[in-house]
């Protein structure tokens, strides 16, 4: 047989969180368990039916068969860039300002294809989601990972960052709210991450999936969780209040700052691979070039259902967000009455949660046996990097009962 030689930059992929709880879910299965999986981060619920509907008339329009290039995404970028304006007030320009993706999880992967040559830093949040460190890899980049400690508000400290590695650093990624820790931040801390890349000249990225599902803490629906008011077509429009920010917000002239956003996780479709970036002209138009290289587009279908997401109502946002709270409320007090005493987050779909004694620094084997012994599949902290060690995450992606069930089993195992 050939000896096939691979890259070196495969080797510190061969890892990763999703992939290594599948495994450890499929045996749990074979074994003849029951799996509440609660590993990873897609949402149960569906997507909304006047978007389903957009996509079904789609279909038998034979125009949106082709093949989908940039000029034809205009109608999109315009959705986007206007859905952008109403919550944020900041205008946006479609042409220029903005680029369809196929996901969040895209741009921030092929972004440092873009901005790093061989040998370069990216200064990546520690613990943070994969794909981030998995772009910078497969661009033969270095990474420098900031530390997110708890007793810091799960906030990178930049003047950690050492003088050597800032001056072969190119980009820094944030994203908050944040997966896995759940922390959000404040406006003053992205004006800080602002200047601070300002001054180092290096590229702001920041991921913002979870840019809706913020929880209010007095019966409203957080930053996601806008007042509403009515346009002239008796559409509902967002006010520009958020309890989040926008990086934009920091960076008003887009000086150097770019954000990804995705219809995954507010409106229920994680499956059909729909987001997008706004920001610096240029750093949209570097990711243009290599997104070029590698699609073109989704279906058009997919388009009109996103366009038919964010220029639609938007009760089912608000309802999302209620549900997601109603099944924090539910998780959080399981845990505190079985004696696992962990803070309630104030945004996102999960729980990180820092693990008991003997487990407090093994959460790989903490969620191996777990699965093995009781079927709950959970992700290690640890899979999103050295300092999630010690904690381990549950998305919550079932209903409170089958929670509360979950964390019965736990119950059992710890005892």
């Amino acid at each position: 047989m050939t000896n096939i030689q691979f890259a070196k930059r495969l080797q510190p992929l061969k890892s990763n969180v999703f992939a290594d709880m599948d495994r450890a879910k499929a045996v749990a299965l074979a074994a003849g368990r029951e799996v509440i999986d609660l590993s990873l981060g897609s949402s149960d619920l569906p997507a909304e039916a006047h978007v389903i509907e957009a996509i079904t008339q789609s279909l038998s329009d034979r125009s949106t068969h082709g093949y989908l290039l940039f000029n034809g995404t205009l109608g999109f970028r315009e959705a986007a860039a206007n859905w952008y304006e109403q919550k944020f007030g900041i205008k946006v320009d479609p042409q220029t300002e903005v680029l369809p993706l196929i996901g969040s999880q895209e741009g921030t992967a092929h972004l440092p294809l873009a901005l790093l040559n061989p040998g370069d830093f990216a200064l990546l949040l520690d613990p943070g989601y994969p794909s981030h460190a998995g772009g910078v890899y497969l661009a033969s980049g270095q990474i420098y990972p900031m530390p997110l400690l708890a007793e810091n508000g799960f906030l990178p400290v930049f003047a950690d960052i050492p003088a050597p590695v800032l001056a072969q650093s190119r980009m820094m990624v944030l994203s908050y709210p944040h997966n896995p820790t759940s922390a959000i931040a404040p406006l003053s801390f992205f004006q800080e991450a602002v200047a601070f890349c300002q001054q180092h000249n290096l590229a702001l990225v920041h991921d913002f999936p979870y840019v809706d599902l913020v929880f209010g803490e007095t019966g409203d629906w957080g930053l996601g969780t806008r007042d509403w008011v009515m346009n002239s077509s008796q559409s509902p429009i967002p006010n520009t209040q958020s309890l989040v920010p926008s990086i934009l917000q920091a960076d008003p002239d887009k000086s150097i700052s770019i954000e990804f956003f995705t219809l995954s996780k507010s409106y229920n479709m994680g499956g059909f691979r729909i987001g997008y970036a706004i920001g610096n002209a240029q750093l949209i138009n570097a990711l243009r070039q290599v997104k070029a290289a590698v699609d073109f587009n989704q279906y058009r279908g997919i388009l009109n259902g996103a366009i038919a997401a964010l220029t639609g109502p938007q009760a089912g946002v608000k309802s999302a967000v209620a549900t997601f709270q109603e099944r924090r409320d539910a998780f959080i007090s399981a845990l505190h009455r079985i004696g696992w005493n962990v803070p309630t987050p104030k945004a996102t779909m999960y729980i990180w949660a820092k693990l008991p004694s003997p487990w407090s620094q093994n959460s790989i084997e903490f969620c191996t046996q777990l699965v093995k012994q009781t079927g709950v599949a959970v992700s290690p902290g640890a899979g999103f990097g050295k300092c999630g060690e010690g904690y381990v995450r549950f998305a919550l992606v079932h209903e409170p009962p089958l929670l509360e069930t979950a964390v019965e089993r736990i119950a059992q195992f710890l005892h």
